[in-house]
């Protein structure tokens, strides 16, 4: 029964990474999520079989069936990412007794944190009109599931107050007006210490690796910008799966 309901979550994962490739490329147009998809390319409808979630990527190779210019990687790939990060989340909470509660607000959190990871490193911009009514419905959330209000408030300010002084002490240079905005967020997703500062060993640690690897390779300068929301993002859903027993082998290494 439990394969079954995997299959089920892995091809409702495909379908909303399927729709999230959609909302990412039409928030950025500023068009309306109304209509048919399209090639960017070409901008030709995409017929109801060329857009079936992975598998036509596969059938058509990669290409548009039309203008025949290749398809991005981002597609295919965002697809069974988020198909992938549902089947973990759900086998993450389906012991829970507040599954179904549970469920919802990780779905939300790995949408949204996918969201901000495409968006962010394609175009080094945290999309606010996904973060703030995102941050709304994750702190009603982890209300219904018994978070503390004080923790959820604390943490919303201590989020936000820790990329605001970075972003008055480097006058803006070290990071966007949208980076504060998204520790509101990530506060009110992870009120507690441990998950917290987890998420930021992971984000820190994993850009500068990153940066330094694409210095050694010439890919970026000193003086080049290199986006934080990506490895925020990548270190929240990490730290969402697999943060707890990450936290207990460390604090087992330590103690």
């Amino acid at each position: 029964m439990e394969y079954l309901s995997l299959i089920f979550v892995f091809g409702l994962g495909l379908i909303f990474g399927s729709f999230l490739n959609c909302l990412i490329w039409r928030l950025y147009k500023e068009e309306s999520l109304s209509g048919r998809s399209y090639c960017p390319h070409c901008r030709q409808m995409i017929a109801w079989y060329d857009n079936i979630p992975l598998l036509s990527f596969i059938l058509l190779g990669g290409r548009c069936r039309s203008c025949q210019k290749k398809i991005s990687w981002q597609y295919p790939s965002v697809e069974l990412a988020t198909a992938v990060l549902f089947c973990l989340t759900f086998l993450k909470d389906l012991a829970s007794p507040d599954f179904s509660w549970l469920i919802l607000r990780d779905w939300l959190l790995i949408i949204t944190l996918i969201i901000i990871f495409v968006y962010d490193l394609r175009w080094q911009l945290v999309p606010m009109t996904v973060v703030w009514p995102m941050s709304a419905v994750i702190l009603i959330l982890n209300l219904v599931l018994g978070t503390a209000a004080v923790n959820l408030l604390l943490f919303a300010a201590i989020g936000t107050g820790f990329f605001l002084v970075q972003y008055l002490f480097t006058g803006g240079r070290g990071l966007g007006e949208g980076d504060i905005w998204l520790g509101l967020f990530l506060g009110l997703a992870f009120p507690a210490a441990g998950p917290f500062i987890l998420i930021l060993l992971l984000a820190y640690s994993s850009g500068a690796i990153i940066s330094l690897i694409l210095l050694a390779t010439s890919q970026k300068g000193w003086k080049s910008a290199i986006a934080l929301g990506p490895f925020l993002a990548l270190g929240a859903i990490i730290t969402l799966i697999w943060g707890e027993g990450l936290i207990d082998w460390y604090l087992r290494l330590l103690f």
